[in-house]
This record gives structure tokens, C-alpha cells and sequence, in this order.
């Protein structure tokens, strides 16, 4: 006989749905937070899209809140329960730093960081608390099945219309009264992934103005303070501004550059009451309130936002909490914005003092290269160098140093100068890779006393991955060439790195040195080197493993001699067409950009 099933039997289980995430104290730890988290539920059919949406927020107040006023790694974990209610747990490493208060009360150390804190999430939560455990803190917050019961709204969504829309509409009689309810938090969750997301402080202040006008204000102004100045000045008038009728625009410019912001004492955020600029408003705008917000991130002034809205009602109290938390965001992004163009700037610099200015001339020899760095932003792994070295030779070099960025910026910076100087000293191929490679070990042998010292002076904690100094290998090819009638006769030595490969005019390939062990890591290595003579029409390719390595799949390049194929099917070509030429074949293999570092060097006798 067959069971009859229990109502407990027949209701439909929730699937289970938990997760979590370690994320670095950055500002991006929020958006990305919001995102594992809403992938973690929007495909379960149980959950209602008011939770979904309920959760992002409740996740973007949590992870900001530690991140600003902890500053330690997060991890964040979700699980729903059985009943339907989602559970988010956010802990950091800072225990003595409280959670701001929910009803508003300031915490004791120091001036809040955000305007409202934990409000948002007791308003959305059906239950929220804090767990203190030695050397940690929680903030968790239980959501119930359906979201809190307020009138629906658009989804958030990634782009600035989104955002936009989310905002509270101007001039409506209820509006202002809905904006601590889910639009609101939306808009803020989304203004902020949008603003993290970009790298240009002007970008910032554009995108900063149309979030705010018409939807928080009239009219909006951002003036931008000189990264020089220490304290108050606006820098030269605004950078920009917005008005909801564009014909009023230019006037409204022209009032404010004569009266910029004059920010008081301190590191107040605001709001702070500004003159009402009427005379560029016309009629109908008379009359109205304006409010000054200082730009503050990391400790210091950015610059100033100023809103205005026309009218006698002015700026309810929920709307200017609103723009404080989204100012405080917006100086975020600029100090984020501006650190990376600092980056840029330093990398730029520091990779153009790495690398010759120009790349010698031969006689009997004609020369082409190409260099790719993958990162942009920062130092290469790769270089080259081709320069004469007196007495009728000429070297030349392409080395690639493990690792990128400023550990790989030492290696090349001591090792360039070492060659030329060597080698202009008159010493030979294999004597200048005996002498790079022992430099390299004793550089290594002292950065490692350094910071063993470190460590003992500051009481002798343990070392954290990435506190000690990092290996300095180098893969080095090093050649000597010297011009004579009838072609060229090259000297070369390959010390862990592809090996050079020769084209004849016939389009015969074959290398031209052997392999030996990588500089800076065994100590008293003795190299050796190999001479060949390179005939008119010959070409020599160097390259560096961006090029033998460059992936499709699981296949690389140079699989199957595959860069001597590519160079083969090179005979007749100049110096210039051989090394374009291979860029493209290295670009056409895999299906994206390359994602190391690319350097090549043909050399052609005449």
C-alpha cells in the first residue's frame, strides 16, 4: 500500500544556497560582494526578486562599513535557510572599532565615514547583530522570505541609466519620504560600482554629476583641488557643472568660478550651507538652497561638491544623507582615480629610465625591433639593449626577469648598466655572464640580510608570505657583433632563454647557441659562448618567451618548432618586415592579447 504523503512530505525543499568569499579592505570589495552574492541567488526560482534586491543592499552597507572603518580583509558568507530568510554574515579583523550606530549616534573614535551606516540595514533586516571573538567581529543581518514589504521599484542594474532611475524622481510631492526605502539603497549599491569602476578623476566628476542632476538636485558643481595644495582653494574655479536646463549652465559657471568654496578648518564632509547664486538662475530660480560637501578620502581634501536645489522647501535631512554618503564615495574614487594615475606616471618614467633612448646603428647591419609590454601601467619583465662597445664591436641583449613590476625594475636597472659597463671594459661574452650572474647572487645575498634585520627589529615576528625579498632570476640572451668584409661575425651566449634562431636567404633556419642555466641562480656557474658568422641576407631572431610561449588552448607557439616555421617562411624579407611579421603570426595564435610581456630583435647583415 502505497505511503500517503505528509504535508511536511509534499512541501517543495529550498535548494540550498550558501557560499563565501575572503575579499581584500579595498573599495572594490563591495561591488564585488554584491555580485557573488546576487549570482548566488538570482537563479533559484524561491527566492522573490524583492530579496535579491534587499540582499544587495543590506551585502553593499555591510562590506562598506568594514572596509572603511576596519581596514583588514572581509569575508562575507550567505545561506538560506529552509524558511526562505537569507542569512549575511560580514567579518573583519578589527574587533575594537565598533559598527556605526543605527539610530544615528556617532561611533567614539573618530568622524563617521559614511552617513548612515547600519540604519540601512535595520530598516531591511527582520533581525541584525554584532559577534565579537578574539581577533575578529561579525556583522550579520537576517533577511525575511518576501524583502521588506515597500512599494516595488526598478531592478538595479550596472549601467548610469540604471542608476539613474533608481534615484528618487525630482519634484514629486512623496518622493523625498521614499528615499530611504529600496530605490535609494539600489541607487547608492550602483552609483558605487559605477564610480569604483573608473581610473579618471574627470570621468569621476562627469558621471558624479549626472547621477545627482535633475534626480538629487537642480544643479551641481565640483571643484577639484591641486594634488599641491594642502588645504582649501578650489584650484581655478569648477571643473564642472550641471544644471537641469543646459542653458543656464554657462551662466551658473561663470557665478561660482568668482565665489569658489572656502572650506572650513578641518576635515568636515559636510553638509555646510553655500550662497544662493541667483543672479545666474533667472527668475524661477530666485530662491532656493545650496549645500557645500568636502571631498575627503584617505585623509585628505580632494576638492568640494556643491548642489543646489531651487525652491523654498529646500533639502530634506534623508536627501542630504543621501548625497553625503554618495560625496563620500565619489572622493573615494578620485583618490582612487588619482593614486593610479600617480602609479602610471611613476611606471611610465621608471620603464622609459630602463630601456635605451635608441638602438644603435651597425655599419653592415640592419636592425628591427618590437616590444609589448602586457601591463601598460607598470614596468615590463622584458628588455633589450643594442649599443656600441668600442673598438669595432657592437653588443646586444634581450633578458626577461622573473616577475614583473618594481621587483623586476631592480634587476633590469642593475643589470643593463653592468653589461655595458662590462662589456665596454672590454670583457667577452661568457666573462660578462659570469660576472652579471654573481652580481645578481650577491644582490639577492643582501636584500636577504636587509630583511632578515627588518624582522629582528621589529621584535622578531614572523615573516608573512611576501615579506622577504623576492628571487632575482634573469633569462639573458648576450651577443658581441663585429662587422668585417663579407658579413658579420657574432659572439653570443644563451643563459636560460629561447634560443636565437638564424634565417638564410635559401630559408634554412638553425639556432645559434646552446642552452645554460638561468643568471642568479647557481653560484660560481662558468658560462661558455658560441660564435657564428653571419653572411649578407643572413638574419638573426632573438625573442623573448612572450613570443615562444604565446598560448591557444593548450598549445604554445613554438610547439613543434613552430617559431622556426614562422621565420622560415621569412626568407627575402627586410629586417623590418621579418619582425612584423612575426608580431602577427604571435597576435593571430591565441585568441585574445597576449598576456606577457613580447620583445623581438632581428638583426640582418647587408
Amino acid at each position: 500500500m502505497a505511503a500517503i504523503p505528509t504535508q511536511r512530505d509534499s512541501e517543495p525543499r529550498l535548494r540550498e544556497v550558501r557560499g563565501r568569499a575572503v575579499l581584500p579592505g579595498s573599495p572594490l570589495a563591495p561591488g564585488s560582494a554584491r555580485a557573488l552574492v546576487r549570482a548566488a541567488l538570482v537563479d533559484v526560482p524561491e527566492v522573490a526578486p524583492r530579496l535579491v534586491d534587499d540582499a544587495m543592499a543590506v551585502v553593499s552597507e555591510l562590506v562598506t562599513n568594514a572596509v572603511v572603518h576596519a581596514g583588514t580583509d572581509v569575508e562575507v558568507d550567505w545561506r538560506l535557510e529552509e524558511t526562505g530568510a537569507l542569512v549575511v554574515e560580514v567579518r573583519d579583523r578589527h574587533p575594537s572599532r565598533a559598527p556605526r550606530d543605527p539610530l544615528g549616534g556617532e561611533a567614539p573614535y573618530e568622524t563617521p565615514e559614511y552617513g548612515r551606516g547600519l540604519r540601512l540595514v535595520s530598516t531591511l533586516a527582520e533581525s541584525w547583530g554584532v559577534t565579537y571573538r578574539p581577533g575578529a567581529k561579525t556583522v550579520w543581518a537576517r533577511l525575511p522570505p518576501g524583502g521588506v514589504d515597500e512599494p516595488d521599484g526598478p531592478a538595479p542594474g550596472p549601467a548610469l541609466e540604471v542608476a539613474e532611475d533608481l534615484a528618487p524622481q525630482p519634484h514629486r510631492a512623496d518622493g523625498d519620504a521614499d528615499w530611504l526605502g529600496r530605490g535609494a539603497l539600489s541607487f547608492l549599491a550602483e552609483a558605487s560600482d559605477l564610480l569604483a569602476g573608473q581610473l579618471d578623476e574627470t570621468l569621476v566628476t562627469a558621471l558624479t554629476g549626472q547621477l545627482i542632476v535633475p534626480r538629487l538636485a537642480d544643479w551641481c558643481a565640483v571643484w577639484l583641488e591641486d594634488e599641491a595644495s594642502v588645504r582649501g582653494g578650489a584650484g581655478g574655479g569648477p571643473a564642472r557643472v550641471w544644471h537641469t536646463c543646459e542653458g543656464r549652465v554657462e551662466d551658473l559657471h561663470r557665478v561660482l568660478e568668482k565665489e569658489p568654496p572656502a572650506p572650513r578648518d578641518g576635515l568636515r564632509s559636510g553638509p555646510e550651507p553655500y550662497p544662493w547664486p541667483g543672479d545666474a538662475l533667472g527668475a524661477r530660480g530666485a530662491e532656493g538652497t545650496a549645500l557645500a560637501y568636502r571631498l575627503i578620502a584617505g585623509g585628505r581634501p580632494l576638492g568640494t561638491m556643491v548642489i543646489g536645489r531651487c525652491g523654498p522647501a529646500g533639502f530634506p535631512d534623508e536627501v542630504t544623507g543621501l548625497v553625503e554618503d554618495l560625496s563620500r564615495r565619489v572622493a573615494l574614487a578620485i583618490g582612487a582615480a588619482r593614486q593610479y594615475a600617480r602609479q602610471a606616471t611613476i611606471s611610465a618614467v621608471l620603464q622609459r629610465g630602463l630601456l635605451p633612448g635608441a638602438v644603435a646603428e651597425i655599419p653592415g647591419m640592419r636592425s628591427a625591433l618590437v616590444y609589448e609590454p602586457c601591463d601598460k601601467g607598470g614596468p615590463s619583465g622584458d628588455f633589450y639593449d643594442l649599443f656600441p662597445a668600442g673598438d669595432g664591436r657592437w653588443c646586444f641583449a634581450v633578458g626577461d626577469v622573473q616577475g614583473k613590476g618594481p621587483e623586476a625594475a631592480v634587476v633590469i636597472g642593475l643589470a643593463r648598466p653592468w653589461l655595458r659597463l662590462l662589456a665596454r671594459e672590454g670583457y667577452r661574452v661568457a666573462d660578462v655572464l659570469d660576472r652579471l650572474n654573481q652580481l645578481l647572487l650577491d644582490d639577492a645575498t643582501e636584500a636577504a640580510d636587509a630583511a632578515a634585520r627588518a624582522l629582528v627589529a621589529v621584535g622578531g615576528r614572523p615573516m608573512a608570505s611576501g615579506d622577504g625579498p623576492q628571487t632575482r632570476f634573469l633569462s639573458l640572451l648576450y651577443g658581441e657583433l663585429t662587422p668585417h668584409e663579407g658579413g658579420v661575425r657574432c659572439t653570443l651566449a644563451s643563459a636560460g632563454h629561447p634560443l636565437p634562431l638564424v634565417l638564410a636567404p635559401d630559408a634554412t633556419v638553425r639556432t645559434a647557441a646552446r642552452p645554460q642555466t638561468l643568471l642568479g641562480v647557481i653560484e660560481d656557474e662558468t658560462y661558455t659562448s658560441e660564435t657564428v658568422e653571419l653572411r649578407p641576407g643572413d638574419s638573426l631572431l632573438c625573442v623573448t618567451d612572450g613570443v615562444t610561449e604565446r598560448r591557444c588552448g593548450t598549445r604554445q607557439f613554438d610547439d613543434g618548432d613552430g617559431l622556426a616555421r614562422a621565420l622560415s617562411g621569412c626568407a627575402g624579407l627586410s629586417a623590418e618586415l621579418i619582425a612584423e611579421r612575426i608580431r602577427h603570426l604571435v597576435h593571430d595564435f591565441g585568441g585574445g592579447p597576449p598576456e606577457d610581456d613580447l620583445a623581438l630583435l632581428v638583426l640582418q647583415a647587408e
